[in-house]
This record gives structure tokens, sequence and C-alpha cells, in this order.
């Protein structure tokens, strides 16, 4: 599932309701904070991916030990 079929998904309303009750929960000075550790959550999440991929495509290009 993509971002834009998740905000496809919703309608103007349903986001103007989200928008109010996270304004109504953590108040405008926290949202700047929880944006960044959001932010840093994803970059975190995406380097491992990008480690994971590397370390895949390293061992594939690897040859096999033959035994004799």
């Amino acid at each position: 599932m993509t971002m834009l079929t998740i905000l496809l998904a919703f309608g103007f309303p349903e986001w103007g309701l989200i928008v109010l009750a996270v304004l109504l929960l953590f108040g405008g000075r926290k949202i700047p904070e929880l944006m960044k550790g959001l932010g840093q959550g994803i970059r975190e999440f995406n380097n491992a991916k990008k480690d994971v991929k590397k370390h895949i495509e390293d061992g594939m290009k690897d040859e096999p030990k033959k035994e004799e």
C-alpha cells in the first residue's frame, strides 16, 4: 500500500478530524518534535533496508565454495 493510496482512502473531512485530534492530543508545540522523531525513524528504517539489500546482493555475488 503506497502513501498515495492511504491519502486517497480518506476524504477531506476525515483528514480534518485527524489533524484536529492530533492538535488536541499533543498541542502545537509538540508536533514539530513528533515529526522530527518520525523522520528520523523513517530514515533509520530506510538505511537498515538498504544495508540488508546490500548484504543480500553481496552474498549472491560471492561464489560458493566447492567441496572436493
